[in-house]
């Protein structure tokens, strides 16, 4: 159940200036997890083994528990190179050390953006989701409007609640990856990963309502991915709500 109040103040003489001044808001309880990991460290497989249980409880007991396998890249100069890392997921990593006062290692676990832990710490992971998930949020996200074409996915977006100042980050993720890797630390080994993202962005969240366009890798099954989208403070790095779609399993624009 979500319940809103939002009053609306115009400026006199100023017909086009609004002021949205948020009082109360409780929306749907959520957990968003993000993973830290690379396919070139040899403690990360445990930790991709733990966001995979999640991700397969929380799909099959549609809880609104939302997982996210971020890449980094620095491990990839110890041989092997990660296909799905990205500086931009390494940098990410360093901007939630800064806030939460922790290093920069592998594997490591967000809940929520405000409590970390090693990402092949399950006991954590439960215990975090678990808090998270006895919490009204204090935003709801609403995707609409999406359709894919060959090279991109395209959305709509619809934010309540506490939005102002705040971020939206929308994540294609993919599910179901199978790396044998060659090199490095995992040489030999044959890694398995879900909801991997495959292209992040963020969104000033100026409006409470807007579009986002995110790339499409070409290489990505159509039938294993969803879209995750969630609000977030970009100083404390606390998360305010959350959503996620999967995406349709065919484009009709690809050629068979």
């Amino acid at each position: 159940m979500l319940i809103a109040v939002l009053l609306i103040a115009f400026k006199p003489g100023d017909g086009d200036t609004q002021e949205q001044h948020q009082t109360d808001f409780e929306g749907e309880s959520f957990a968003v997890v993000e993973l830290f990991t690379s396919e070139g460290c040899s403690s990360c497989p445990p930790a991709d083994k733990v966001l995979g249980d999640i991700v397969k409880k929380a799909r099959n007991g549609d809880q609104r528990i939302f997982a996210l396998a971020f890449h980094v890249d620095y491990w990839n100069r110890l041989g092997w190179k990660d296909p799905y890392s990205s500086s931009e997921y390494s940098q990410r990593q360093r901007r939630y050390a800064r806030a939460l006062g922790s290093s920069v290692y592998t594997p490591q676990m967000v809940v929520n953006g405000k409590v970390e832990f090693v990402g092949s710490n399950s006991r954590s992971a439960r215990s975090s989701i678990e808090n998270s998930l006895d919490s009204p949020a204090a935003a709801s996200v609403t995707l609409r409007d999406i359709n894919t074409t060959s090279d991109q996915v395209n959305l709509g977006y619809d934010v309540a609640g506490e939005y102002a100042n705040n971020v939206l980050n929308v994540a294609l993720v993919e599910r179901g990856i199978v790396t044998r890797v060659n090199r490095g630390e995992n040489s030999g080994r044959t890694l398995r990963h879900e909801n991997v993202v495959r292209t992040f962005r963020s969104i000033d969240l100026i409006n409470n309502s807007g579009k986002a366009t995110l790339e499409l890798p070409n290489d990505i099954d159509m039938s294993n991915a969803s879209v995750i989208a969630y609000v977030q403070n970009p100083q404390s790095k606390e998360i305010y709500g959350a959503q996620a779609k999967d995406l349709e399993k065919k484009l009709s624009s690809k050629a068979n």
